[in-house]
């Protein structure tokens, strides 16, 4: 019987960039650690806060010496999650073989997310992600997100979307391919399309799923946040 993959990986690297997120940051984390205490590898957990000025570098130290906090001031998600693999592989041991993977500081990992992306064998795993609440934006649009979100969904060939909320990878196949650009915005679907470019294996999986805000005030342009208030102008017009 073959070993499971997961014990192919000597450690887990996971990073969470963060721009004044202290309000939801120990949401995050907690559901991070949950997931981490389920996978037979250890796990290091790296905070990128970029440009933070609301506190949350005082969280700190209270969840356990695998998590790290790191403060810049980039102004850039793209360059945030690059510095994090960048501080991630120094804590690496030469010999370990790494896997990496990222969520957002608005976001929650169920408590599997990391054992399914070790468990599949690939070089790149992309989820999906689902919202946690719709208060913050009109009734209506939840229905329309969800036509939009399921359209080129397929049990069979995965799913088309890309989220830096919910993506894993080979920390060897993510250094060769030269890692996250320092882009404001889609620095996740530049990454997607230098793996492929590359030709490594990318598994996009809709049972790997992450909760994530449907907040009003997006943290990167043209981001998640920028999408559902397009969607919601577009919803707008159409019953004009």
């Amino acid at each position: 019987m073959l070993a499971p993959a997961s014990r192919a990986y000597d450690r887990a690297v996971v990073v969470i960039p963060a721009h004044n997120e202290r309000a939801d940051l120990p949401a995050c984390l907690r559901a991070v650690l949950t997931a981490a205490l389920c996978v037979p590898i250890s796990v290091t957990v790296i905070v990128v806060l970029d440009a933070s000025d609301d506190g949350s570098v005082k969280l700190a130290g209270q969840y356990g010496p695998d998590v790290h906090f790191v403060s810049v001031d980039v102004h850039n998600v793209g360059a945030a999650r690059a510095i994090g693999f960048g501080y991630g592989r120094s804590l690496c041991a030469a010999d370990d073989v790494c896997w990496y993977a990222t969520t957002d500081a608005d976001s929650k990992v169920d408590p599997n997310w990391l054992i399914h992306q070790l468990e599949l064998g690939v070089d790149m795993v992309l989820g999906v992600v689902r919202i946690a609440s719709w208060r913050q934006r009109p009734a209506e649009l939840a229905d329309r997100y969800a036509r939009a979100y399921r359209a080129g969904i397929s049990g069979q060939d995965g799913h088309p979307h890309i989220h830096g909320a919910n993506m894993g990878f080979s920390a060897r196949a993510y250094w060769r391919v030269g890692g996250f650009r320092t882009l404001p915005t889609g620095e996740d679907v530049d990454l997607v399309e230098q793996f492929e470019a590359a030709g490594y294996r990318i598994h996009r999986d809709t049972e790997l799923s992450v909760i994530t805000s449907a907040r009003t005030q997006g943290r990167a342009p043209q981001g998640f946040a920028h999408y559902l208030s397009q969607l919601g102008r577009t919803a707008a017009g159409d019953c004009a």
